[in-house]
């Protein structure tokens, strides 16, 4: 039992309370010049605390990161740029770039987010401006033309105070930080700086060139089966999937809610998809698999989906307005037909906007940026990923901004941590010493 050496007897409550109030009050006290003092904060750091007391009062909590995963910066000091300096700059201007952009400003972080001029072949806004019809995204109850859906997320990242900057950043250094990176064209000027960085540079789906995709791009022509398979120009009517992959068999499926029957559209005579995807597609009722991709074209009563092997697209045709025929070849005898389908839906892959960063962050296979699971921090501290450039699997709208904000709040995190400077280390600290009265 704790005495008071000054009153005899058993500890006086009243007493020990003015005992704890001065302690508490002198702990205070050297907690405030203890913050104040970046020698004492260096000391701070190195003080040996005892595994418990320190796992007991930790104030930040993250996911496991996988040994040697975080690429370390160099030891270089580089200076902040005389041009323009930002806590975070955010390059991509899809829905993952803007939620991040809105969340970042609200915390009075001033972001910069650069929308692009024509990057990866897109305007600012990325692919939802080359969409019609958006009818899967919350808060628009009768659907939303994609370029109108991008400018409200536009100038909702103004409204709250972001500076949005419609040129595109066409080299980055992020060996140090802070981060330098150069608009296109100003290669040879001074950089700019950031402390941190979010890469919201998206994905573009493969195309294949024929005659006529320009034309009928998002008039008939699609590349997202969950986006647009539900969209009235395709209901009830004759669709075709283009490819042999996992991707091709998912998409194929998925269309039989929708169209009248839908096609399967594979170069060689068997299909690239897993063994599992594959025994789902071909195993499907309303599947028929043709020997000759000619040996059966529709008539008044079609299969509900048929594969066509060793078959490509060759041209794209329509009215005008909207695409109502694929010209087909077979490429063991090179004889052509029509195909008459109001949806082509290509499931060939996408390309990850990631050429400025591949060398310097850690990619997947097929030029993904690789986020510590659960996060979208990037292999590199202070640099993260939000949206398709980062996202193979969904590729979606809706879970792009979600990865936005997940992106937002860790920089956020990160750069009050780095600023509050030892706040935990405090904490710990005077834990330790409370401990040992």
């Amino acid at each position: 039992m704790i005495r008071d050496r000054r009153v005899p007897g058993p500890f006086s409550s009243q007493v020990g309370l003015s005992y704890m109030m001065n302690w508490i009050d002198h702990f205070h006290f050297t907690a405030i010049l203890f913050s104040r003092s970046r020698i004492l904060t260096k000391a701070l750091r190195a003080f040996p605390l005892p595994a418990a007391s320190a796992s007991l009062l930790a104030l930040k909590h993250e996911p496991p990161r996988p040994k040697n995963f975080m690429a370390p910066l160099t030891n270089g000091t580089i200076p902040r740029s005389t041009k323009m300096h930002s806590k975070v700059v955010i390059i991509g201007s899809g829905p993952a770039g803007h939620t991040a952009a809105v969340y970042l400003a609200r915390a009075n972080l001033n972001p910069v987010l650069f929308e692009g001029f024509m990057a990866n072949g897109f305007a600012p806004g990325g692919q939802l401006t080359t969409t019609t019809d958006v009818e899967n995204y919350p808060g628009f109850p009768t659907g939303i033309m994609g370029p109108e859906l991008m400018e409200k997320f536009r100038e909702q990242s103004i409204r709250f105070g972001t500076q949005v900057i419609t040129e595109t950043v066409s080299k980055i250094d992020l060996s140090a930080r802070p981060f330098r990176y150069w608009r296109e064209g100003q290669e040879g000027d001074e950089p700019e700086t950031a402390d941190s960085v979010i890469i919201a540079t998206g994905a573009s789906a493969k195309r294949l060139g024929l005659k006529g995709e320009d034309m009928y791009w998002q008039s008939g022509i699609s590349a997202c089966a969950v986006c647009d398979g539900a969209v009235p120009i395709f209901r009830n009517k004759p669709l075709a999937v283009i490819g042999g992959g996992d991707s091709a068999a998912e998409e194929a499926t998925y269309l039989t809610k929708y169209g009248s029957h839908v096609y399967v559209l594979v170069r060689r005579s068997e299909l690239r998809a897993s063994k599992i995807m594959a025994k789902r597609l071909m195993n499907n009722p309303k599947i028929v698999s043709l020997a000759h991709s000619f040996e059966w074209i529709p008539n008044i009563h079609p299969p509900p989906q048929t594969i066509l092997w060793n078959t490509v697209a060759t041209e794209c045709q329509g009215d005008g307005d909207l695409l109502n025929n694929l010209r087909i070849k077979n490429v063991l005898t090179q004889e052509e037909k029509d195909l008459p389908v109001n949806g082509p839906f290509y499931a060939i892959g996408h390309e990850p906007a990631t050429a400025i960063v591949r060398s310097q962050l850690q990619t997947d296979e097929d030029g993904y940026i690789v986020t510590v699971p659960g996060t979208t921090q990037t292999s590199v501290k202070a640099v993260f990923a939000a949206g398709d450039v980062q996202d193979k699997r969904y590729r979606q709208a809706i879970t792009s901004a979600g990865s936005g904000c997940m992106a937002a709040l860790e920089v956020e995190r990160l750069l009050a941590e780095e600023e509050e400077g030892t706040d935990c280390e405090l904490a710990n600290f005077f834990f330790f010493l409370f401990s040992l009265m």
